[in-house]
């Protein structure tokens, strides 16, 4: 759990990756953390002749010297002050990413959710979607960075959880998380609608009596975690508000709890990368 010590930022040449440098300096900054600059490009082939396989159009030694060039002279200021390791690699973008963070005990992956790079396409959004299921640490993502007026260090942290056995570590991830930012935290738990016929009063009562036993249960996570944060349990659609909580909190960081730090069960996996789109502030799934 926090505190970060090694960020991996993937990037792509993009204005969205860009946008993220500016996050990933902020923060890797403020955790005296180590930053991984790392551009990965697929090898360039051309179209197979008949009864032959793909043929390599570029030398892979010479696309990857290019690649690292051009990355050495890339967000000198972005990344002022931060300890920066740069890469570049041939391969499978999400192969390569989730390796890396795997094998080098990478802490937190950050990256927007897609990129146009001059190398190609690098970063696209499936290639985010599959970092963030590969992935076995957290990672920051953001849909529309370029539009988001959060701050660049979040100050208003709101952690989104399922009440499923995972939710401990979240909280407890999120809380140590937040100490270290000095940021303040608060919990969210969405109940799925009943029925939709709210408008009878009978069901509206069913609908009420559930959201209680909700509240009651995650009350208990919250004690048995040891967090002490304010929480809030919603009525709706999953995806649509946990974005619309997160925007009336007016939340510079959006936290889910999609089991990332445990297992793949998590019940906000299903939703995660519509949270992700929807969400009015950049989001960490842990």
């Amino acid at each position: 759990m926090p505190s970060i010590q090694h960020i991996l930022f993937p990037f792509d040449f993009s204005t969205a990756g860009s946008r993220t440098s500016l996050y990933v300096g902020a923060l890797a900054n403020r955790l005296h953390a180590k930053v991984t600059l790392m551009s990965v490009v697929p090898p360039i082939w051309n179209e197979p002749l008949a009864g032959m396989g793909p043929v390599v159009v570029q030398d892979p030694d010479e696309l990857n010297r290019e690649l690292k060039t051009r990355l050495d002279q890339t967000l000198t200021q972005e990344l002022s002050g931060v300890e920066v390791d740069r890469i570049a690699v041939i391969g499978d973008p999400a192969v390569q990413i989730t390796e890396f963070a795997h094998n080098q005990k990478v802490d937190l992956i950050m990256m927007p959710t897609h990129g146009f790079g001059l190398f190609r396409n690098l970063l696209l959004g499936s290639v985010t979607a599959k970092v963030l299921h590969d992935s076995m640490c957290p990672a920051w993502t953001s849909a529309h960075a370029e539009k988001q007026e959060s701050p660049l260090l979040p100050q208003k942290v709101l952690c989104a959880i399922d009440g499923s056995s995972e939710s401990i570590t979240v909280l407890q991830w999120a809380a140590e998380f937040c100490r270290d930012l000095g940021a303040s935290l608060n919990v969210l738990h969405v109940v799925g609608p009943a029925s939709d016929l709210l408008s009878i009063p009978s069901e509206r009562e069913l609908q009420e009596n559930l959201r209680q036993a909700a509240r009651k249960h995650i009350e208990e996570i919250l004690k048995s975690s040891g967090v002490d944060a304010p929480l809030r349990v919603a009525v709706g659609v999953v995806a649509a508000t946990i974005a619309e909580e997160a925007r009336q909190e007016r939340a510079h960081l959006l936290l889910l709890g999609c089991g990332s730090l445990q297992s793949k069960m998590g019940r906000l996996r299903t939703h995660e990368y519509g949270i992700i789109q929807s969400s009015p502030c950049p989001v960490v799934s842990v």
